[in-house]
């Protein structure tokens, strides 16, 4: 059964603005985000943009947004083929927890200046 479903664009011009002001990345994503991003290259700012995008819409498919929720608690992963994937961590997986959530769907997009994630929660 669906949970939630939520929906959020992020402006690339963003992630390249957080990436000029020292550690305010780090206070956002998780150390394995930011590796995977880096790896990346030129797609560094598209890679954080599209991640943060999945964080919003996880909080929107919760109901309650993402107040009382530490962004590093929610981790953006891609299988080896590329799929995206979402890992919870403490604050995020409590909450999921309580909403009754079992499993996790993003989709991620991205095209010159924005990017676009979808989550679907299911219980």
């Amino acid at each position: 059964m669906i949970l939630g479903i939520g929906v959020d664009v992020v402006h690339v011009g963003r992630m390249r603005h957080w990436e000029s002001v020292p550690g305010l990345v780090g206070r956002y994503f998780h150390p394995e985000e930011i590796a995977d991003a880096r790896s990346r290259g030129a797609g560094e700012s598209l890679s954080l943009a599209a991640r943060f995008a999945a964080k919003e819409a996880f909080g929107k498919a919760l109901g309650t947004g993402l107040s009382g929720l530490r962004l590093r608690d929610i981790q953006v992963v891609n299988d080896p083929n590329g799929r995206p994937g979402m890992l919870l961590y403490d604050t995020a997986l409590a909450r999921f927890r309580e909403v009754g959530g079992a499993r996790v769907h993003v989709s991620l997009t991205h095209e010159s200046e924005n990017a676009i994630a979808i989550a679907i929660i299911e219980g």
